[in-house]
């Protein structure tokens, strides 16, 4: 079904989503009485780590990887291509930000929601002995965690239904990639680089197909050899490449008049090859991956050093060109900058 289709999939999972984390959040409330106090108390009472869960820095020990992920998870989902394609599939720059702050404000709402759904879990679900295995680890590992409080909360009907969610998740971010990553290689990559603007549209979707197929393959390879690791801390670092890759150009093509289409790819490359290579060298790979001693690259995040390079790059590669087509992309930047900031003069959509 295309884009509406996968639209479909990512509303649904959405409700699905904010009304189940909405009921485990009410029923681990309703469990301390309604007192997000009493909550608080408990689960410094049963954690080893004591009073000191209360405090920032739990899970980054340093203020290098502090500020590398905070940068990161901002930036990075502004950089995200199946968010970006989004605006795609609505009607004008009103509806576009219409979209934008209710989709920030049920972001900002689920985001709150965890606080409690986390708290929670350390009483109900870490106090818990049917939920851990023989050795005392919970059962499945962390990632379970908020599954396990879901039956605790709501019995077996209500685990299925958080299971339900979870694969309507995972459906929907998958079906976002996968057709954002289909059509930059078909049309953008194929159609447009390759065959110079000259493919047939059974080409393109030929092309779309086998592209489809081999992201899926390296999804999963890489699921695999990452499936020991926390999502939430891999979620991290998905938002550090995106940040370095895509947010840098979007940002200087929206307000920097001096940005040429060779600073453009350099700097998109700069920050994907950075970015890529110190995941690699860092801790969460070189270490917890493949199993060297120590880590080449000392940061877990690396947000701030590859999108600043990204950044560098794209101004370096940028104020060097003297091609004639850079002077003739710098003179068409202000009807651009209006046309984006009114709408002005905006094309219909292009059929592929």
């Amino acid at each position: 079904g295309g884009m509406l289709a996968t639209t479909w999939v990512q509303i649904i999972k959405a409700v699905m989503l904010l009304s189940g984390t909405t009921f485990m959040a009410f029923m681990v409330l309703r469990h301390f009485g309604f007192s997000t106090e009493a909550m608080f108390a408990s689960a410094v009472a049963v954690h080893a780590k004591g009073q000191a869960i209360m405090a920032p820095g739990a899970l980054l020990s340093n203020p290098v990887d502090a500020i590398s992920l905070g940068l990161g998870m901002m930036f990075g989902t502004a950089g995200l291509p199946h968010i970006l394609m989004r605006f795609f599939t609505v009607s004008d720059a009103k509806e576009a930000r219409k979209s934008v702050f209710y989709a920030t404000g049920f972001i900002g709402y689920f985001y709150l929601l965890l606080i409690v759904i986390g708290f929670g879990a350390i009483v109900m679900v870490g106090t818990e002995p049917s939920y851990r295995d023989a050795s005392g680890a919970i059962i499945g590992g962390g990632n379970m965690v908020a599954v396990h409080l879901a039956q605790a909360v709501g019995g077996n009907l209500f685990l299925g239904f958080i299971s339900a969610v979870a694969f309507a998740t995972i459906l929907a971010v998958v079906a976002g990639l996968a057709l954002s990553g289909a059509s930059a290689v078909s049309h953008d990559l194929y159609a447009c680089v390759v065959r110079k603007g000259q493919a047939s549209e059974q080409q393109e979707m030929r092309v779309s197909r086998l592209a489809t197929l081999g992201i899926g393959l390296f999804a999963v390879l890489l699921g695999l050899l990452f499936e020991s690791q926390n999502i939430a801390f891999l979620s991290g670092l998905v938002l550090a490449v995106a940040a370095s890759v895509n947010f840098p150009v979007l940002l200087l093509s929206m307000f920097w008049k001096g940005l040429t289409t060779r600073g453009a790819v350099g700097g998109s490359l700069a920050g994907l090859v950075s970015a890529i290579v110190l995941v690699v060298l860092g801790p969460a790979v070189w270490v917890n991956v493949l199993h060297n001693e120590r880590a080449l690259f000392p940061y877990s995040n690396p947000a701030l050093f590859s999108m600043s390079l990204a950044f560098l790059a794209a101004w370096a590669f940028s104020v060097t060109d003297g091609s004639e087509r850079a002077r003739e992309e710098r003179g068409r930047y202000l009807a651009q900058f209006i046309r984006s900031m009114t709408g002005i003069g905006a094309a219909g959509a292009s059929k592929h």
